[in-house]
């Protein structure tokens, strides 16, 4: 077979396997190991603490410094309640077309990596290539702090590089934005809907709050805390859940909504979530003096994923021009895996085929010509590290 014709084959294979973010994903993992023992590539395993899902990681080439990590998550996102017009987990051909849950984000790009697993083999490569497979990023980038973690501790060399495959139709991605999911009780008195004013309404304390993201968001703005590279150029604080009350003339005595931050790099999430935090206790305070039980409690629901602003001037930049053969330059306003392998200490770009504009949606699809510019990309890198 040709290498596309592989690509394709490997990715049937990949979309078949419904890995939702949050679910064991042990059965692709094992596919994936499958190829690489077929292929006489040692791999190693990065656990969670159940032992149900698991990231991989391997070295392909000599142990020598300044090596590039290749790197793509194996979950995808639910195709519950969306329309599509072919089964979602079987790879379907349409035209130029290939469409079923996860071709494009981002099982695309590990079938790139995969089939391209000879071509590096061949390529008496100087500098080696690995590959770092995750688990639950599309819940909230979950595993890549400790694979990202587990590839610096395990190799005696160091790589230098991470490229991130996330669907960017080849466009070298320098910056993304990064993000936190949190959900705030509020727990309040009930009463009767009269007695507004002597109870605590959990409903409207609940809205004071969210009408506080969004003046703190606002006042970032006034600030000067921009970032024209993204779109929106700032930082973004949104309420998308809200709920709490049993009737409408019954005082709510609890209430909930789920939040997020969505931060330039410029921005720490954690001062934000500190600030939110400090106007919580001044509120909770006053409440208490009419009512002793009010109490405000905020949880995160994953740790902060953080930015990526990897600076132009990098040694990576030049390097996945040459790989991607695009030179313009972009960021994200999404969250990605990017941030924290460079937190690590790797300079790290965002850089994959499909389109992002095709991820979570109905009749997701990659192109095959997309495929084909990521094969492209696979050679110029297997000629880039035999250099």
């Amino acid at each position: 077979m040709t290498r596309i014709e592989t690509a394709v084959q490997i990715l049937t294979d990949l979309v078949a396997f419904p890995v939702l973010g949050g679910e064991s994903n042990l059965s692709i993992a094992a596919y994936i190991c499958n190829l690489l023992e077929k292929n006489g590539i040692e791999y190693h395993l990065v656990k969670n603490e159940a032992g149900d899902k698991t990231s991989i990681h391997c070295r392909i080439g000599p142990e020598t410094d300044g090596g590039v990590i290749l790197s793509g998550h194996t979950d995808v996102v639910p195709v519950k309640g969306q329309a599509w017009d072919t089964d979602p987990f079987a790879l379907t051909l349409k035209g130029d077309k290939l469409y079923g849950r996860g071709s494009c984000d981002m099982k695309g790009f590990l079938a790139c990596c995969l089939a391209s697993i000879e071509l590096f083999q061949q390529a008496d490569l100087k500098r080696p290539v690995y590959f770092a497979f995750s688990y639950d990023e599309e819940i909230g980038c979950l595993a890549a702090p400790a694979l990202a973690a587990a590839i610096n501790a395990h190799y005696t060399e160091k790589p230098k590089y991470a490229i991130i495959g996330e669907p960017s139709r080849m466009q070298p991605i320098v910056g993304q934005k990064g993000i936190c999911v949190l959900e705030t009780t509020v727990h309040g008195s009930a009463g009767h809907s009269s007695r507004v004013k002597q109870e605590v309404s959990a409903i409207h304390v609940a809205a004071r709050l969210i009408t506080w993201l969004e003046q703190k968001m606002d006042a970032l703005i006034a600030a000067g805390h921009t970032d024209d590279r993204f779109h929106p150029n700032h930082s973004s604080l949104h309420s998308g859940i809200i709920g709490g009350g049993i009737a409408p003339n019954v005082i709510a005595d609890k209430c909930s909504f789920h939040w997020d931050v969505r931060s330039i790099p410029a921005d720490r999430i954690e001062d934000i979530i500190q600030d939110f935090e400090a106007y919580s206790r001044t509120l909770e305070t006053a409440l208490q003096q009419r009512f002793a039980g009010a109490r405000i409690e905020t949880v995160v629901h994953h740790p902060p994923v953080p930015s990526l602003d990897t600076p132009e001037d990098s040694s990576v930049v030049p390097l996945i021009r040459r790989l991607s053969g695009v030179e313009q330059l972009a960021t994200v306003a999404y969250a990605a895996e990017a941030g924290q392998f460079a937190e690590v200490g790797f300079e790290a770009v965002i850089c994959g085929p499909g389109d992002i504009a095709q991820a979570h949606r109905a009749n997701e699809f990659i192109e095959v010509a997309q495929l084909e510019l990521g094969l492209e990309m696979m050679e110029r890198l297997a000629r880039e590290l035999a250099e």
